[in-house]
């Protein structure tokens, strides 16, 4: 009985014990479910399950829970290891961008703070700032990617959060300050992460599923852009000015300002900053600065994979920069290696979706509409189906049917270019819903800096929801009368 006892605390570490039951409660149903109703219904109980740990991820991250799922999922048949290898091997090139790009990143951290700290001291007005935030996020998402943006972001805000940090311990601010700070850092991290959406959606290299759609239909940069931007283009106005309403107005948790205490912190910060050994910090930063413009060069006219480009940029800052201790190269690849496992866990959720085509029966409904509904119905159902799963996986599966439609010869080519715009932009715009619907966002509520600011999975689906309702509807409309 004791030994029980310790099993049970041990399990889960520090998670509440209804949050343990939970889990225990799901891998004793899922083979009872499985061997009963067989893997359709198994299958959609693991995606439902599997978004449970990642909304419970400020309780226990999810990397464990969701992790013996699927393990679970593999062991009794749900999907093959061999499948789970396959989606894992085809996603490489987003592994390879989690472990060296976010690392590279994390050694320009001299320049980003200090450009953005600049920023948020010099623009007093929240709804300008936010609106500087969403278009830095989305011009940079348009030419890099959006897990590098974020994780530019998330270095920023750590970095405003430590020199806050330090402010408090020794008692110069109080509680309520904090409170504020956290709110205010809340609202500037969601307006970006949007930004990545708004500006990922309409050039070649913005996400990844793009460059899938791209590949297939043979366009270039230039051609994708043109393509996209009917739909494209009103999405991003009415975003920039959701953004800027949801600050004017203090809606959906939006609207917090800098504390002026806070504010005094981050002032003595910058200044205490630039007085230390000015000389040598003025050199790193135009070190990272030249590596900066290399970088978005090399993304922009995509001269390598990704995650090698952000290899490259590691090397790069860390030999012209002095960093040559282990310790500090390795407390690069602390935020980001947690999240790339959990990304293999996903993928094996992915592999459950696909062996038991969880989709086929909402891809068959869709494309037995014709016309104008059958877009609106291609664009929404893709944004649906990339809000519980994976967006890249969604537009795969969707392209490859609609290429073998077109081979087929049951829809024109102009069709079939309609049905590339439409799964494009419902893979990239309705699944700003939820965290798990892009890559992005699930790095961010996942990493360090989630807890620092308390931003929960259901806290970003409600400040998610005004951008969700307004960029889907505009994006529909888009697609209906537009293109």
């Amino acid at each position: 009985m004791r030994a029980w006892h310790s099993l049970c605390g041990l399990f889960l570490g520090a998670a509440p014990g209804w949050y343990k039951l939970c889990i225990l409660a799901f891998l004793c149903v899922n083979p009872l479910v499985f061997f009963t109703a067989g893997a359709f219904v198994a299958g959609w109980l693991l995606v439902v399950e599997f978004i449970f740990t990642l909304a419970m991820a400020l309780q226990c991250y999810p990397l464990q829970a969701g992790g013996v799922l699927a393990l679970e999922a593999v062991l009794i048949g749900m999907a093959s290891p061999g499948a789970v290898y396959a989606e894992v091997a085809h996603n490489l090139p987003v592994l390879l961008l989690l472990m060296f790009m976010v690392a590279g990143v994390f050694f320009m951290q001299d320049l980003l703070l200090a450009v953005f700290t600049r920023l948020l001291l010099g623009l007093r007005r929240k709804w300008l700032l936010s609106l500087c935030f969403l278009l830095v996020a989305a011009s940079l998402a348009a030419f890099l990617d959006a897990l590098t943006v974020i994780a530019v972001v998330i270095t920023v805000v750590g970095g405003f959060y430590s020199a806050y940090q330090r402010a408090a311990q020794s008692g110069a601010l109080q509680e309520p300050e904090l409170e504020q700070f956290r709110a205010f850092l809340r609202s500037l991290t969601m307006q970006a992460a949007v930004g990545t959406t708004l500006g990922g959606v309409i050039t070649l290299v913005g996400q990844p599923q793009n460059l899938l759609v791209g590949d297939a239909m043979g366009w270039d940069f230039g051609e994708f852009a043109r393509r996209m931007a009917p739909v494209a283009v009103p999405v991003i106005a009415a975003g920039l000015l959701t953004g800027v309403l949801l600050e004017k107005f203090r809606m959906f948790g939006y609207g917090a300002s800098l504390p002026p205490g806070v504010r005094r912190v981050l002032e003595a910060h910058a200044s205490q900053q630039g007085g230390q050994d000015h000389s040598r910090r003025r050199t790193v930063i135009s070190i990272q600065a030249v590596a900066g413009v290399l970088l978005i060069a090399a993304l922009a006219w995509h001269v390598a994979e990704v995650g090698l480009i952000g290899l490259a940029l590691l090397l790069a800052v860390t030999a012209f920069t002095g960093v040559t201790e282990e310790k500090r190269l390795g407390q690069a690849f602390h935020a980001a290696m947690p999240f790339a496992a959990l990304l293999v866990v996903f993928f094996a959720v992915v592999a459950v979706i696909q062996q038991a085509q969880l989709f086929t029966p909402v891809i068959r409904w869709v494309l037995g509409f014709e016309g104008r509904a059958q877009l609106a119905w291609l664009y929404l159902a893709n944004g649906l189906l990339s809000a519980v799963s994976d967006n890249v996986f969604v537009a795969a599966v969707y392209m490859q049917q609609a290429r073998e439609a077109f081979l087929t010869g049951q829809v024109s080519r102009g069709q079939f270019e309609l049905f590339a715009v439409a799964i494009n932009t419902g893979t990239n715009i309705p699944s700003v819903a939820t965290p798990n619907g892009q890559a992005a966002f699930l790095f961010l509520l996942t990493s360090g800096v989630a807890p620092l600011i308390r931003l929960s999975y259901l806290r970003m689906v409600w400040m998610a929801l005004p951008f969700t309702v307004v960029l889907t509807s505009v994006g529909l409309l888009a697609m209906m009368f537009l293109v």
